[in-house]
């Protein structure tokens, strides 16, 4: 999963990109607000992570921007204000939650990934799909109740494809929530993580469409 991380050098970033790194998320980082709606128009990211304190435009007229855009993105704000109004005001404008700086990366992952079920109607860390369960939170995958040991990119590929369960997912797609803006990417990298998980889940389970991409379950 790509997330896009907009700051101006405030933050303990490498803290912070190692502890969502650990999580296998995708991060892009934008140093201030312009650059940030440059790549909101071009990528899909499933999660904005935005300091009010940026230059070049407030985070606040960013996230102002994207609501009015009708951007539904879910955000999570960094903020140093302790005042009851300023958050209020944070969350009326349209973010989803509100982590008030400095804070720990492991409140920061937490906070991510509740944000993240939310967004995907989810109530827990557990994605079902027939013989399948995936913890988000514990990174561990199991088949039949027998646990299967995944790759980062493995991890990633299924991650995407479970929680779009009967929606096709095109190669593209996947290859925006495995590799960042600064990634080579080989060109049949997809084909090869896909087939290393049919030889661990199964050879039924993920299903190509041709010409379309890749899908599991709901058939």
């Amino acid at each position: 999963m790509r997330i896009l991380l907009v700051d101006d050098d405030k933050l303990p970033v490498c803290g912070v990109e190692s502890a969502l790194h650990r999580e296998c998320f995708i991060v892009d980082r934008a140093k201030d607000c312009l650059t940030a709606r440059a790549a909101l128009h071009t990528t899909q990211y499933v999660l904005l992570l935005l300091d009010l304190g940026t230059a070049i435009m407030s985070g606040a007229s960013l996230l102002t921007w994207l609501r009015t855009c009708d951007n539904h993105i879910p955000v999570l704000v960094l903020g140093t204000s302790d005042a009851v109004a300023d958050r209020v005001s944070v969350l009326e404008a349209g973010a989803d939650d509100y982590l008030g700086k400095p804070f720990d990366p492991a409140e920061l992952i937490a906070r991510c990934r509740a944000i993240l079920r939310r967004s995907q109607g989810r109530s827990s860390n557990l994605i079902r799909c027939k013989d399948l369960t995936m913890n988000t939170a514990l990174h561990t995958m199991t088949c039949k109740g027998t646990e299967v040991q995944l790759t980062r990119h493995e991890w990633a590929v299924m991650l995407e494809l479970l929680t779009h369960q009967g929606m096709p997912q095109s190669r593209s797609k996947l290859e925006e929530s495995l590799y960042g803006w600064h990634s080579e990417i080989e060109s049949n990298a997809i084909e090869v993580h896909v087939s290393n998980l049919r030889k661990k889940l199964g050879p039924t389970l993920i299903r190509t469409l041709r010409g379309i991409g890749y899908v599991v379950g709901r058939s």
